[in-house]
């Protein structure tokens, strides 16, 4: 039962509404340990965020195995955009909602338009990208193209310029080329990732990718630190591109940090009740954070 749940010093809450993935990448062991996909239908998830809400939480994060995959087994197959449609709708006192890793290859036209347009859908997208090179995409039976993802963060800023794109990036794939490596690297840049969660790869047992050609398990370190390297530059380049501007924070534990919409960290002297929602003029830039003065 969701409907009095006690209050939380939390401003943000987590909430599963997908488990469990139809795909096969060959390199993932999550279908054999979680199964086929499995959605929560969308009435369960207006219940839980509206006792959220009514909890004291100010944000949302729908997050998910394969999230937008959402729907797919539920009855008239209701897609993500759907069920963030009827969230806005149903918990009109929700401040914020983000979205967890998302997959280029299903981000239909409703989903686009509420990342483009709804200012209650975060500026911050998480795409699972897992490469850039095409070819080292197809040996992972990735379902997007290096173009498609490139061209989904284009559209999306060409409406929404204050978007911060995040992705997770694999190092050192099976049969990875020098020229495959840098094509991955570059994307870093192109499409300006400023919130880059890059893995060294590590076979699993069992799994396609297991039985592949193996990159030196040296050069995969190496890639993967130069990979580290170039998105702490973007980050940093992204951050210091801030100073001036003013943002919306959302206050967090202890009471003199915060996320801005765009999922940077915040940090201001004069401490807020976490949970509060204050703006920023930005002041500084760190290596990994801002520095604002509350308005």
């Amino acid at each position: 039962d969701h409907a009095a749940l006690p209050p939380s010093p939390h401003a943000r809450a987590l909430v599963e509404v997908q488990n469990g993935c139809d795909h096969s990448c060959t390199f993932c062991i999550i279908p054999a340990g979680r199964g086929p996909g499995r959605s929560l239908p969308a009435g369960g998830v207006v219940e839980r965020i509206t006792a959220l809400v009514a909890a004291g939480h100010r944000e949302v994060v729908l997050t998910g195995v394969d999230l937008t995959s959402y729907g797919a087994d539920l009855p008239g197959v209701p897609t993500l955009g759907h069920l963030v449609e009827r969230i806005l709708r149903l918990v009109p006192d929700l401040a914020r909602l983000r979205l967890s890793s998302i997959d280029p290859a299903e981000v239909d036209d409703r989903l686009f338009a509420l990342l483009a347009h709804e200012p209650r859908v975060m500026p911050h997208l998480h795409l699972s990208m897992q490469a850039g090179d095409d070819l080292i995409l197809k040996r992972m039976k990735r379902r997007h193209s290096r173009a498609q993802a490139v061209s989904l963060v284009e559209r999306l800023r060409d409406v929404r310029p204050d978007l911060a794109v995040g992705a997770d990036l694999i190092a050192g794939f099976p049969t990875e080329s020098e020229a495959a490596f840098e094509n991955g690297r570059a994307l870093i840049e192109e499409c300006d990732i400023v919130h880059a969660h890059i893995f060294p790869f590590s076979p699993r047992e069992g799994t396609p990718a297991a039985r592949m050609p193996q990159v030196d398990p040296l050069l995969v370190r190496e890639r993967a630190a130069i990979l580290r390297d170039t998105a702490a530059r973007v980050r940093r380049n992204w951050l210091a591109g801030l100073v001036g501007s003013v943002l919306s924070v959302l206050v967090e534990r202890p009471g003199d940090t915060g996320q801005a919409e765009n999922f940077a960290e915040v940090r201001f002297a004069a401490r807020r009740e976490p949970g509060t929602l204050i703006s920023a003029r930005i002041t500084a830039a760190a290596d990994d954070h801002l520095i604002g003065d509350i308005e």
